[in-house]
């Protein structure tokens, strides 16, 4: 089978959470189930990608892209790594800006790079029997290819599937730039329309021949308003092609037995490196080391739908306890200084970085005791999924994916209740 994934983010290359570690490990694990299986990924060509990764891609050639009035250069670079090849959507004006995200002119950026998955197919010499999107980024991929591309007998075979990460963030923009922005005429605007604007998720739901999120509990729980965000509609209307797949992860990234970012090696057989991570990490964080004290690691964007609130409301009481709570990751401003205020005052107990660091993160993996996930929402998880992996039980909240993937007493904890004193007993 050819396969094209379409993405925002990919890993190593460029990416800012699930959906970059979701597209470094699809792929390969595709091309593992079967090697006759042609898979490849087209990726925009961002700023932030390093210089040293930059340098083993090659210049295929350069194209136009028209997108609506404009006429629009689009530069094509390859590179093939670890049996995938990789295509890179190169235009400065778009991708020549720090940050992946977050631009005024998303939409703009964004349909550019969706009209250049398909424009460049020839020049590629590639007529994918699928083309894989992913989130409101993409979403324009199976909606161009329903309105325009499968017009085109050499495309007309082609499949499209639509994976919704996190159904939060719809591509919600305003009806006036339909034409300008996304070159889609009147007539066709009702399939992209939803409350009055145009509606990116909403459009690919509706016209990609089969849609998936990422948990089969969040597949059941879109259904419901409150995780909906809006869309519960289409959700239900369109569930006969609409299923849940349960993330998984790059076991050979996450190994403890080979991980360079961590202090020593260990195996499931041969956990005695565990220890040496344990102390290692309570040494990195300040923590007094102490391998009788449990070590609860956090590894989170410091916002209310991570359950942040619960642990803000009963951590001062948990810190009264034997224990240890190291934090990394960066969010709201409340959370941040909530835990760099309690940090002073339990020196020897709490010890947070406001960042984000990968190879931070593999040590507290590795060091840490537990991982605390009391998520409101989350609609699969992979934090959870590498604690495991490091031989670290996971406490998480059954909702989303976190349900899916660990099970009470086995594998981790699980408390059902968005309850702070039902988080701080399990």
């Amino acid at each position: 089978m050819k396969i094209l994934f379409a993405a925002g983010e990919c890993f190593p290359y460029v990416g800012t959470g699930g959906i970059g570690d979701v597209i470094g490990a699809l792929p390969k694990a595709l091309k593992k189930l079967s090697t006759k299986n042609d898979v490849r990924v087209v990726l925009p060509l961002y700023a932030d990608i390093s210089q040293d990764l930059k340098d083993q891609m090659a210049f295929v050639k350069s194209i136009n892209v028209r997108l609506s009035w404009r006429n629009q250069y689009c530069g094509i670079y390859f590179v093939e790594a670890d049996g995938i090849k990789y295509y890179f959507i190169d235009n400065e004006f778009y991708f020549k800006r720090k940050g992946i995200y977050g631009h005024f002119d998303d939409a703009e950026r964004f349909a550019f790079f969706c009209k250049s998955v398909f424009d460049i197919l020839p020049h590629i010499d590639f007529v994918p029997d699928v083309i894989h999107a992913h989130d409101w980024h993409t979403a324009l991929v199976p909606i161009y290819a329903s309105l325009y591309y499968k017009k085109n007998p050499e495309y007309s075979n082609i499949k499209t599937i639509f994976t919704i990460h996190n159904i939060q963030y719809q591509g919600v923009f305003g009806k006036e730039i339909a034409g300008d922005i996304f070159d889609i005429g009147y007539e066709d605007l009702h399939k992209v329309e939803y409350d009055g604007a145009i509606n990116l998720m909403k459009g690919a739901i509706e016209l990609a021949d089969a849609v998936n999120t990422v948990s089969q509990t969040y597949a059941e729980e879109i259904k419901t308003p409150y995780y909906a965000h809006g869309l519960e509609g289409i959700i239900n209307e369109r569930s006969f092609k609409i299923c849940g797949i349960l993330n998984g992860i790059d076991i050979e990234r996450y190994n403890p037995r080979t991980d360079k970012n961590i202090v020593k090696h260990y195996t499931a057989k041969n956990p005695e490196g565990k220890k040496v991570n344990k102390e290692a990490i309570q040494a990195e964080f300040g923590l007094p080391t102490d391998p009788s004290v449990p070590v609860i690691g956090i590894i989170t964007r410091l916002v209310e739908h991570k359950g942040i609130d619960l642990v803000a409301c009963i951590l001062k009481e948990l810190l009264e306890k034997k224990v240890q709570v190291i934090v990394l990751g960066k969010g709201d401003r409340q959370y941040e200084d909530f835990f760099c205020a309690l940090a002073a005052y339990f020196p020897e107990k709490l010890s947070v970085k406001i960042m984000y660091d990968t190879a931070l993160a593999s040590r507290i993996y590795a060091g840490a005791d537990m991982i605390l996930m009391p998520s409101k929402t989350e609609p699969c998880g992979l934090v959870q999924m590498v604690a495991c992996r490091y031989g670290t039980l996971p406490i998480v909240r059954a909702t989303g994916g976190l349900k899916d993937s660990i099970n009470d007493g086995e594998n981790g904890f699980v408390f059902d209740d968005y309850n702070a004193h039902l988080m701080l007993h399990t």
